[in-house]
């Protein structure tokens, strides 16, 4: 279960992607990323965040510490920004906050080496969420005292987005031509061989319940929560057969936009119909890349 604190001063926003995070210190006297209900991607994302950090972390990868963000509105009435006005006031109740890593700084693959060993089990993590946003263009990796730390999952679980395509996507391949650690060597059998037996349903059940109730309720096509968090467990579980097999490393892309969904990275605020009929649609063209 995420440890639950209280947000008690924002700080700053941080300009990054379409969410608009903030930097805020809480009750605990820790200081946290927060992602935001409020936020235009709405709150599949953090549920992303959740199963796939909690999953990470099972799996002897580093990630920052998940703790349950509560915010009363209030916070913001000083704030001068009135795009984090409108945010903050959006984001009333629990949200998700990631342990803040101070002095970190944003990977570089010409300027920091990893091991195949590693690079494996990272490409075969992600493989395993579909994270589709971790690419050459926007790493989402971290290095802290000399440690790769894995950041923003939000783009993860993207069958979520389009349950009736779970099915098809528990099978689909998985192309890392542009991961950002795949001129590394990626060692993706020897990851296989060491994380696939640890993937249980077991496990997989414990990481989904740490998904906050509110986050999971009246999702369309589920009767209660207890069938949603089910069919996380499921389609993952699904997935983690043959894994490796099913992970393609090609030539690199050339120079272009991100591949990453437009609703991840766009204005924060849009109209949650809009942003649920792109969703979609992008799952349906992954589907098509099958």
């Amino acid at each position: 279960m995420l440890s639950e604190i209280t947000a008690t001063r924002y700080v700053t926003p941080l300009r990054e992607g379409g969410s608009l995070p903030g930097l805020v210190e809480a009750d605990d006297l820790g200081t946290y990323v927060v992602k935001f209900t409020g936020a235009g991607q709405g709150r599949r994302t953090l549920v992303a965040e959740v199963v796939a950090g909690r999953l990470a972390d099972a799996l002897g990868l580093r990630v920052p510490r998940l703790a349950a963000v509560q915010l009363d509105p209030v916070i913001g009435l000083g704030e001068p920004d009135q795009e984090v006005q409108e945010l903050l006031k959006a984001s009333g109740g629990l949200n998700l906050g990631m342990d803040y890593l101070p002095g970190s700084i944003g990977f570089d693959p010409l300027a920091y080496t990893v091991d195949p060993a590693e690079a494996g089990r990272v490409v075969w993590f992600d493989a395993l969420v579909n994270n589709v946003d971790r690419s050459w263009r926007n790493p989402n990796l971290l290095v802290w005292h000399g440690d790769l730390w894995l950041i923003d999952h939000g783009a993860c679980l993207i069958w979520q987005h389009n349950w009736a395509s779970a099915p098809a996507a528990a099978a689909r391949s998985y192309d890392a031509s542009d991961h950002v650690l795949a001129p590394f060597g990626p060692d993706l059998a020897a990851a296989h061989a060491a994380l696939a037996p640890r993937v249980t349903e077991e496990l997989l059940a414990a990481c989904v319940a740490d998904v906050p109730d509110e986050w999971l309720v009246d999702e369309p096509g589920f009767d209660d929560v207890a069938a949603l968090r089910a069919a996380h467990t499921a389609t993952l579980l699904r997935r983690v057969d043959g894994l490796a097999e099913r992970i393609v490393v090609g030539e690199r892309s050339a120079d272009g936009p991100s591949r990453a969904p437009g609703w991840l990275t766009e204005w924060p605020h849009r109209p949650a119909e809009r942003r649920g009929s792109e969703a979609a649609r992008d799952e349906a063209r992954e589907g098509g890349r099958a």
